[in-house]
């Protein structure tokens, strides 16, 4: 395991690459990074589109299904999953050696239906059973349509990532949604200790649309606020993370052996070149969490990151006072996690196009071709 990886476990973080590719798991190089020190992998429509963009190691699969008479919704559901199931297979070691804690892979619902409760419900279910591998996470968006969903999906037994999570409030729902669904899985028989859950909370988005703002007001009170509300935001999270999961409600289930619904950071990349490219992996170190680091995040952590240790707890305080002087400012929460709600599924649904595009043109290509011979 790489040191800054290991130290980064050991400290109660793990280490998730948020990409998937069949170049990453027919070409061995998920294998390595998982010898590496990475524990499990996030998938989301615009990583799928990138893949499906480049190289040829989805051709033999798309001649089998134009042989098949796929359509293009049909097409994209087989790739999809099948690389998913790929890529279960290669971190079944670390799903095993965990104990089921990591060693997982997440598999999103089709975006379209963010504010579908029951068709989230439907694609939940079909996903799971297609994949049929016990180190799946169904990825649910933590609409208000989702809530719902989410809990849904656990009762029955379903695995969840929760994802698009950027204000406290809805965090604390998605909390809420867990916990019921648990209760409700143990009424309904299951073994709530095979259910796992992580809570997606993104970091960078909130950066990135807030220094923007504060730009705008243009202050050097403004100013000095920039690049530090979405560490407060996330440090915050973790801090109801640790109410919610020191409750009654939350003892009555550990002692079922259930286990709590980990923060996971999501949007660790960094945007602005004048920052330390590893910012949203230091400055988020706790226990029982997870990052998940795109590829050159990945690399400059196993580079050049400096962990130092707990880097959440006894920051709560600082954190709120970041958060006050922006809205003193006229910089709205409300405003901009609602925003980047918005924003973040209108980017899944427009990658979920360009997935679907991608597809059809591919589809269309080996048509031509075996039509010509």
């Amino acid at each position: 395991m790489s040191n800054n990886l290991e130290t980064l476990h050991e400290h109660g973080v793990s280490v998730w690459l948020d990409d998937l590719s069949r170049e990453l798991t027919d070409g061995g190089e998920l294998g390595r990074l998982v010898e590496a020190g990475v524990l499990g992998v996030t998938s989301n429509p615009t990583i799928f589109a990138s893949a499906l963009s480049k190289g040829d190691r989805y051709t033999d699969q798309v001649k089998e299904l134009v042989a098949a008479g796929a359509d293009t919704e049909e097409a994209v559901f087989q790739i999809t999953t099948e690389d998913v199931r790929k890529a279960c297979d290669v971190l079944k070691p670390v799903f095993d050696r965990t104990d089921g804690l990591d060693g997982r892979v997440s598999l999103e619902v089709d975006p379209r239906q963010a504010r579908d409760t029951a068709g989230t419900e439907v694609s939940a279910r079909k996903l799971w059973k297609a994949v049929d591998r016990e180190n799946l996470y169904i990825k649910i968006p933590a609409t208000v349509e989702g809530l719902a969903a989410i809990t849904t999906a656990i009762s029955e037994g379903i695995s969840v990532n929760v994802t698009l999570i950027f204000s406290l409030d809805r965090y604390r729902a998605v909390m809420q949604a867990f916990l019921t669904g648990l209760e409700q899985a143990k009424q309904n028989g299951h073994d709530i200790s095979k259910i796992e859950s992580v809570a997606s909370f993104f970091v960078s988005r909130v950066d990135t649309e807030i220094d923007k703002r504060l730009e705008e007001i243009g202050t050097d009170e403004a100013k000095a606020l920039r690049s530090k509300a979405g560490l407060a935001n996330a440090r915050l999270a973790y801090q109801a993370y640790e109410e919610v999961f020191s409750t009654p409600r939350w003892q009555v289930l550990k002692e079922s052996g259930a286990r709590a619904q980990r923060p996971l950071w999501a949007s660790t990349g960094v945007k602005n070149p004048d920052l330390p490219d590893t910012l949203y992996v230091t400055g988020l170190v706790a226990a029982n969490t997870v990052n998940t680091m795109p590829g050159k995040t990945l690399e400059a952590t196993i580079d050049h990151a400096e962990v130092t240790g707990d880097t959440i707890r006894g920051s709560y305080g600082e954190s709120q006072a970041v958060l006050d002087d922006l809205e003193r400012l006229g910089v709205s929460y409300t405003d901009v996690v609602e925003f980047l709600e918005t924003d973040g599924l209108d980017k899944f649904e427009k990658s979920w196009g360009e997935l679907l595009t991608t597809v059809t043109d591919e589809l269309e290509r080996v048509k031509t071709q075996v039509d010509a011979q």
